[in-house]
């Protein structure tokens, strides 16, 4: 029962390790706790079997681990689960040529302080200048920027 709790302590710890280095990187609670299991694992190992037993056991989890990490990158394992999409497009993208300045419309959200309001039954994407605009309220185009379009409540 004690070479299964010390390995069962010290594989875990490699597993939350690999976890920590190759899926959630930075000093997260995976990476404190694989190293207490695998810490307490070799401490176990000490207690248990001795001084030669327990560096044994220390220098194979380490050796174990590091090939782990090793393989991980290698195989290049985190790539299967990482997004590898870009979303390149703007939102109204072309659309600002058949708008201008002064031009009336109304909001179909409410922008906080972005939104969606329809001027010429055409739906845009639309910006405050940081005011909450209600829904269904009438609003002004203030000024076109390239894919942003400014407005204000009338």
């Amino acid at each position: 029962m004690e070479w299964f709790s010390v390995l069962l302590l010290v594989a875990l710890g490699i597993v939350l390790i690999v976890l920590e280095i190759i899926f959630v990187p930075g000093t997260t609670i995976v990476g404190i706790l694989g190293f207490a299991a695998g810490g307490f694992g070799i401490y176990l190992g000490y207690d248990y079997f001795g001084a030669t037993t327990g560096t044994i056991i220390m220098v194979f989890s380490v050796l174990f681990a590091c090939g782990a990490i090793f393989y991980s990158f290698k195989s290049k394992a985190w790539e299967r689960f990482s997004l590898k999409d870009e979303h390149r497009s703007k939102y109204n993208d072309g659309i600002t040529i058949n708008l201008q300045i002064a031009q009336r419309g109304k909001t179909i959200s409410s922008l906080k302080p972005f939104g969606k309001a329809i001027f010429d039954n055409q739906i845009v994407e639309v910006k405050s200048n940081g005011d909450y605009i209600t829904e269904n309220q009438t609003i002004e185009i203030k000024r076109i920027e390239p894919n942003k379009i400014i407005v204000e409540p009338i």
